[in-house]
């Protein structure tokens, strides 16, 4: 039972993050090469890889249960109060969907290859091929980049590029915002780890989910029962959870949890710790330890954006739902120094490169890293905050969205440029029942009635 990869391929990976997560892993890649084709060789290598202790020279400290990221944590920062208008509220959800759309639509067409994998020069390699350079607009279709660098971009994304774009393309940046927002009309703030498999069982084929995210739900299925559709099985308890969340998934830190957090966020606007509670919630799920705080983290700044106006504040109470020692927070208060020192967008993305490489493209804490750079750089300016983070490679798509949900909901949609709106036609499509089309206004207002109902009650 592999799943997203190939057994060896997966035992590969796992060796990667146990190192990662402080365990000594010298020897495993030499015993992996010496077993390749032996599946039972390769599951007993496996068995040993998971069995390691972490090194007592390990210097963060990085729990997974919820209370104890709470006693790990720094001191809050206080958010206050802040009275909107109705209209202002709705500009706020209207302004957090268009801008994770149109900051993904950018970037979707970039996540493929070097774009992601060879840094950003790449990236603007493909921008001063199609003579749009500085990036000021969607991504061309076309560039001399494809003679001249043997670029090219995803094919599959073609209907986001300039010349096509005429809605939000089905994407899984959006799918994730839609179950959030479908989750918590049908119960509220009453869902667990449980809710979400279930949901993703009932909504989402196998072919939508990947890495950490097709493990999960592949180990999901063999704790589960379809006989018995919502009834929690008896077996179900945190060893099953961790197994779920562990077992043969070494993409347990990737940046999966953190793309689906959007919205737990809108509908806990101006509340960052339920809505870190709530993104603890999911990413419990598929996730462990830097890949949960991903989570939080981000969708404690993105509810803070919507009450919030100084960035400083947004990511310093981000960093408030998370453990003060874990790399994540390391990694994050490094992006601000780089982002205070960075005097170009050039500049930036460059040092953020450097300083995040040893990362693979798609884990939580590079990308998290850059999304903290290019929001800190752009100030209050929208499009220099997509484009920074589009710019900056790893995944395009995810960071561009991210940065542009943040924005929208600090800014208000009438507040992002209407060339990036206006392609967009106020329709979105999700390939889930109910959402394929559907009007970005419409998502808008059905998370601003979850928001108002759970305003409400006492949680």
């Amino acid at each position: 039972m592999a799943g997203w990869d190939i057994l060896e391929n997966l035992v590969r990976q796992e060796v990667i993050q146990r190192r990662e997560e402080g365990c000594g892993t010298e020897g495993f890649i030499q015993q992996i090469e010496q077993a390749a084709g032996q599946e039972q060789r390769l599951m007993e290598i496996y068995m040993a890889l998971q069995a390691l202790p972490i090194q007592t020279d390990f210097p963060f400290a990085e729990p997974n249960d919820l209370e104890a990221i709470r006693a790990e944590r720094p001191e809050p920062v206080d958010l206050s109060p802040r009275d909107l208008s109705e209209e202002d509220w709705y500009d706020k959800f209207l302004g957090a969907w268009l801008g994770r759309c149109a900051g993904c639509a950018l970037g979707k067409p970039l996540e493929t290859g070097l774009f992601m994998h060879g840094g950003w020069t790449y990236v603007k390699r493909w921008f001063e091929g199609a003579d749009a350079w500085p990036i000021t607009g969607y991504t061309p279709a076309q560039s001399r980049a494809q003679a001249e660098d043997g670029l090219e971009i995803t094919n599959s994304s073609i209907k986001s590029t300039r010349e096509h774009i005429r809605f939000m393309e089905t994407d899984d940046d959006i799918r994730y915002t839609v179950l959030g927002l479908l989750l918590l009309e049908e119960r509220g703030s009453n869902f667990d780890a449980w809710d979400i498999g279930k949901l993703w069982h009932r909504t989402l084929p196998y072919e939508y989910v990947a890495t950490a995210e097709a493990q999960s739900y592949l180990n999901f299925s063999q704790v589960t029962s379809h006989a018995q559709r919502n009834e929690v099985p008896s077996n179900w308890n945190i060893q099953t959870q961790d197994w779920v969340r562990t077992y043969l998934n070494p993409y347990r830190e990737w940046i999966g949890a953190q793309i689906r957090v959007d919205g737990w966020a809108y509908g806990a606007a101006g509340r960052p710790e339920l809505a870190a509670e709530l993104a603890w919630r999911d990413a419990s799920f598929s996730h462990v330890k830097n890949g949960i705080y991903g989570a939080m983290f981000m969708a404690a700044m993105i509810s803070a954006a919507f009450i919030e106006d100084d960035m400083e504040r947004i990511i310093a109470i981000g960093l408030s739902k998370i453990p003060r020692n874990c790399r994540l927070a390391h990694d994050i208060r490094r992006a601000c120094e780089i982002a205070h020192a960075a005097q170009s967008q050039e500049e930036l993305v460059e040092s953020i490169w450097q300083a995040f490489k040893h990362y693979g493209h798609v884990h939580t804490n590079n990308n998290a890293a850059l999304v903290v750079a290019a929001l800190l750089f752009a100030q209050d300016d929208y499009q220099t905050a997509i484009t920074t983070a589009v710019l900056g490679g790893w995944d395009t798509d995810c960071n561009g969205a991210t940065v542009g949900s943040i924005m929208g909901a600090k800014l208000g949609a009438r507040a992002i440029p209407e060339h990036w709106t206006a392609p967009l036609h106020d329709m979105l499509y999700a390939e889930i029942h109910g959402f394929d089309p559907i009007s970005i206004s419409t998502c808008a207002k059905r998370s601003y009635k979850v928001f108002q109902r759970l305003r409400g009650q006492q949680l």
